[in-house]
C-alpha cells in the first residue's frame, strides 16, 4: 500500500511543480495574444527570435554533440539536417515531415555505421 501512496504522492508533485506553473504562462498567453496582428513588426521580430534561437540549439546538437549523438560523425549530423530541410520544404513546409526525415537519415546512418 505504501508503494502505492508513494507514486500517488509523485505524480501530485509533478503535477504541481512541473504542469501547473507552465499551464498559468500558457493560458495568459493565449489570453494575452488574441488581440495581437500576426504580421506586425513586434511579431516579426518574435518570430526572429525564436528561429534564431531554434538554429543555435540545432547547431549547438550538430557541433557539439551529447549523448547518444557523439557516437555519430559529424558529416551524418549534417546530413540528417540536409533531410530535414528537404523534408520540410517537399512537404508543403511541415515541421513533422522534416524531423521525421532527419530523424530517419540518424537512425539508417547509425544502422549502417554499425554504431546502433
Amino acid at each position: 500500500m505504501s508503494a502505492v501512496q508513494g507514486e500517488l504522492a509523485a505524480v501530485l508533485i509533478v503535477i504541481l511543480v512541473g504542469f501547473l506553473p507552465n499551464e498559468v504562462w500558457r493560458v495568459l498567453g493565449v489570453l494575452l495574444g488574441r488581440g495581437l496582428d500576426e504580421n506586425s513588426l513586434w511579431m516579426q521580430w518574435v518570430r526572429a527570435v525564436a528561429s534564431a534561437l531554434l538554429a543555435a540549439v540545432v547547431a549547438r546538437l550538430v557541433l557539439t554533440p551529447s549523448g547518444a549523438l557523439v557516437a555519430l560523425p559529424l558529416w551524418l549530423r549534417v546530413a540528417a539536417i540536409g533531410a530535414g530541410v528537404a523534408g520540410f520544404a517537399m512537404v508543403r513546409r511541415s515541421v513533422l515531415a522534416g524531423v521525421l526525415a532527419a530523424e530517419a537519415v540518424l537512425i539508417l546512418g547509425a544502422w549502417w555505421l554499425g554504431i546502433a
